[in-house]
């Protein structure tokens, strides 16, 4: 049985006078995944998830988080969410642990244990009695993760946030939502315009462009091997591995064939019965930023 999405955005659009920002939005974020919004600047991105977490209002349609509606029981819907929108604002002057204190004090049932086990699960331990003003942008996010899941949510949600990080904090953040996602359980949905780290970071990516849905791409996770992919064989006599294997092509010198896990094997066999050498077989690959222009045609990104 499929589960339930997290997140549902059914047919929303945004107007602001006569301008349209979002054009009829439909997507649904499923559970436990590191979920990808990428664009270019101004497509969108920020004003979807604004829309998301309450800050600003609908136009048409509605979002559904852990089934209740962000229009209608707003209070169900953002008790499941836990928001980082721009930049995380801390009180400076003040401890990490007094910020995350005075910010568990906003809601019903956060103990000490878990400002604690929050700390921990981003890796804060050693700096969280300093005082704010000293960390790194790279800390004050991983600090703006720990209080967005202090009320253990469901959903945590990050506009750009690896802006103004250094490759360092961006890898850092990177394993944290991963580590969130796998050990966690918490779907992340984390918007970019970045496709490098989009790429390494999610299980799946949604491409939006002028306040449009372009197209859903999953990148990694379950079903992988039940599906077909360009696998590419590494042969001495290519015109003679096309003649034994029917739907292949030749392209740089290999011979390549869409197949599925388990007939890799039974092919190479065959190649070798009749003759062919095979020096190598690798899955051909292509990078995000390929898919992104075939979604797109040829608008840039960066």
């Amino acid at each position: 049985m499929q589960q339930e999405p997290v997140v549902r955005i059914e047919g929303v659009s945004k107007k602001i006078s006569s301008k349209t920002l979002i054009h009829n939005l439909t997507l649904h974020i499923p559970a436990g995944q590191v979920f990808g919004f990428l664009g270019p600047n101004g497509a969108g991105k920020t004003t979807t998830i604004r829309m998301m977490v309450g800050l600003m209002s609908i136009t048409e349609g509605d979002i559904f988080v852990g089934g209740h509606s962000v229009k209608n029981e707003f209070e169900q819907a953002i008790a499941q969410v836990g928001a980082i929108v721009e930049n995380p604002e801390m009180y400076k002057f003040m401890s990490g642990y007094q910020n995350l204190l005075h910010y568990a004090r906003m809601m019903p049932n956060i103990s000490k244990e878990r400002i604690h086990e929050v700390v921990e699960l981003v890796g804060l331990q050693k700096r969280i009695h300093d005082k704010v003003r000293t960390y790194s942008l790279g800390m004050r996010q991983r600090l703006g993760v720990a209080q967005a899941l202090l009320h253990r949510p469901k959903l945590l949600v990050l506009d750009e946030p690896t802006n103004g990080l250094d490759p360092q904090g961006i890898r850092e953040l990177r394993d944290y939502l991963r580590h969130l996602s796998r050990i966690e359980g918490i779907t992340v949905f984390v918007s970019s315009h970045l496709l490098s780290e989009m790429e390494l970071m999610c299980d799946t990516v949604a491409v939006i462009q002028n306040g449009k849905l372009v197209d859903v791409r999953q990148l990694k996770g379950q079903g992988e091997e039940s599906l077909a992919v360009p696998i590419a064989f590494d042969v001495d006599d290519l015109a003679q591995a096309a003649r034994i294997v029917p739907g292949g092509k030749v392209e740089d010198n290999v011979f390549i064939v869409q197949t599925v896990r388990e007939e890799i094997a039974e092919i190479n066999a065959r190649l070798v019965q009749a003759g062919v050498k095979v020096f190598g077989i690798n899955k051909v690959t292509r990078s995000l930023e390929d898919q992104f222009l075939e979604m797109t045609g040829s608008e840039s990104i960066e």
